[in-house]
């Protein structure tokens, strides 16, 4: 008997460990550091404008997150499998992604822009890449365009650094990225530009699962506030 009571009070210590142990409360944010200056790689750390803004709406939200860095094209994978319960990452609220999965109200107007070596005189705008081989990160919105362009070679990459070396190597001659982190890769390259044309607008939002609709109110909420302290303005003046 005293062993039977013994093996019980062993069990119950146990189970309660386990449940000490429960990561239920935890929302994992899936994101891709190689996007600047939304998401990006400071030495082993994840910082950037989306990385700011993620933190300052679970602190108000309530909400204990950690930020899992993955390639972009498995975020959305990643999300439905349940590995991850969140995705900011400069990510474009289409029609398509709406389907799969509900976006939050938008936090981020950017567009699309064509960037190409400095000496480049052909490409103009959108038009001109008809003919060209145009670089593009697996998964972006560029790509998304770029596939649906006639006429325009496709050439994917599954970072945008790798897209940029190309370009400097003339194995490419355009490509078509984000405006923001366009313009930073345009500041720390030299030898290319942003050609000054035509763009497409998109609206960046986070990313959750259909099912998820308690989560989606609540983010939403505290992205209002967010908002409404001053603390996006103040994020937005830091990276912008």
């Amino acid at each position: 008997m005293k062993k039977l009571v013994l093996l019980l009070g062993m069990l119950g210590i146990l189970l309660l460990g386990a449940c000490g142990k429960k990561t239920n409360d935890v929302v994992y944010v899936g994101t891709n550091a190689e996007f600047p200056p939304f998401e990006y790689l400071d030495g082993d750390k994840i910082v950037g404008f989306d990385i700011d803004l993620i933190n300052e709406i679970a602190k108000v939200a309530g909400l204990k997150i950690e930020i899992v860095d993955m390639a972009f094209d498995g975020l959305l994978p990643a999300l439905q499998s349940k590995r991850i319960d969140m995705v900011i990452a400069g990510m474009t609220a289409t029609d398509e992604r709406r389907v799969v999965v509900n976006f939050t109200d938008n936090y981020y107007t950017a567009s699309q822009v064509v960037v190409t070596k400095d000496g480049n005189k052909d490409i103009k705008s959108f038009g001109d890449l008809v003919g060209k081989k145009v670089g593009v990160v697996l998964g972006f919105t560029g790509d998304l365009i770029v596939s649906e362009m006639q006429g325009v070679q496709n050439e994917k990459f599954n970072s945008a650094y790798a897209a940029i070396m190309s370009l400097n190597t003339d194995k490419i001659d355009a490509i078509v990225l984000d405006s923001e982190p366009a313009k930073n890769f345009v500041k720390s390259n030299s030898g290319i530009k942003i050609v000054e044309g035509d763009s497409e607008v998109e609206e960046y939002a986070i990313a959750m699962r259909k099912e998820d609709k308690e989560l989606l109110e609540k983010v939403n909420k505290a992205l209002t506030e967010v908002k409404a302290s001053g603390k996006y303005d103040e994020f937005f003046k830091k990276y912008f």
